[in-house]
């Protein structure tokens, strides 16, 4: 693989715009407004451990301007792929690969795998099934993204932390795509392990993020802050608790146990969650796609998740209130 579309670069997808164009990938990027203008004007600068590098992208408005791809790196947030949905099908062909590279449950996770009674979208995640309809789950590549980044101005995109984006296919197999999409990333210096069970490492980070992000919402927090809290701290660990509850119905173990999950943040103790700092830039935020599907599922599944839902209820209002949700 040698080209790839970037379906929305803002702070993630302009990482990996920023980071395949310095390797020689031929890279097409869908964006509007302040950050299309710029990228057009003057490329796309990458900020990284003080250096600033700029890179120049093919930027366009629509997917109808990129045309039909080889692969595509949907990188929205999570509750803007289902309103894009009906806009994506000029980029796909028969054999396009669709990388999804965000937080939240994925669209895509019930393609090739035991349902156990659950529709195979969620309301939380795909309304009306927006996204399995119109992209098609068979495109679908699962990815566990753990990169951290802003945009710190139009067109320019600072790497706050991360490195690593876990891919797998929905059926468990080493197949040649994801080789070829692993190998792609490698060659940028990113890591992109293959996983022959994706479903459990996405739980192991949802769990995390159903988590931090609405307490940070609520808190004001950085991670840092929250962990060491014993009150805010137990609060972590029950919901922790709830989602591998929930994981567990659909045949998934989370390997790791709740205050294991919270050690493992520690050294990331200084930053604020990405819902939080949406909440205050005036950006709506994405707690459906992430703890709302939890929640969604537990409801489905006959489990019980009253700390995360007396939480969910509180960030909505909050949310709500500041104009970021609804």
């Amino acid at each position: 693989m040698t080209t790839a579309c970037i379906f929305g670069v803002g702070a993630i997808g302009g990482f990996l715009a920023a980071r395949l164009a310095r390797a020689g990938v031929r890279v097409t990027g869908v964006c509007r407004g302040a950050q299309l203008d710029a990228i057009r004007a003057n490329g796309l600068t990458l900020v990284e451990r003080g250096r600033r590098e700029t890179v120049p992208i093919r930027a366009v408005e629509s997917a109808r301007d990129a045309g039909q791809q080889e692969l595509v790196f949907l990188a929205l947030k999570a509750h803007d792929l289902p309103e894009a949905a009906p806009t994506l099908r000029p980029l796909l062909g028969p054999a396009t690969v669709v990388v999804t590279v965000g937080n939240g449950f994925p669209w895509w996770y019930f393609f090739r795998a035991a349902p156990g009674g659950v529709n195979p979208t969620l309301g939380s995640v795909d309304p009306r099934g927006a996204l399995w309809r119109l992209i098609g789950p068979e495109h679908a590549l699962g990815c566990v993204v753990y990169p951290a980044a802003r945009v710190s101005a139009p067109g320019v995109i600072e790497h706050v932390y991360g490195n690593r984006f876990s891919l797998g296919e929905p059926d468990g197999s080493v197949s040649e795509r994801v080789q070829k999409v692993s190998a792609l990333l490698q060659s940028a210096g990113l890591e992109a392990p293959v996983r022959q069970d994706i479903r459990t490492e996405l739980w192991t980070k949802l769990s995390m993020s159903a988590t931090y992000n609405p307490v940070s919402v609520l808190t004001g927090a950085a991670l840092g802050q929250m962990i060491e809290d014993p009150g805010t701290a137990a609060t972590l660990h029950a919901i922790m608790a709830e989602t591998a509850a929930v994981a567990a119905t659909l045949g998934v173990k989370i390997p790791l146990q709740p205050r294991q999950l919270t050690e493992l943040t520690r050294p990331l103790a200084l930053h604020k969650t990405s819902m939080l700092l949406d909440l205050d830039a005036g950006r709506r935020i994405e707690i459906d796609p992430i703890a709302g599907a939890v929640a969604e599922l537990g409801r489905l599944r006959r489990v019980r998740t009253p700390t995360l839902d007396a939480v969910l209820a509180l960030v909505r209002l909050r949310a709500r209130l500041a104009g970021c949700y609804g």
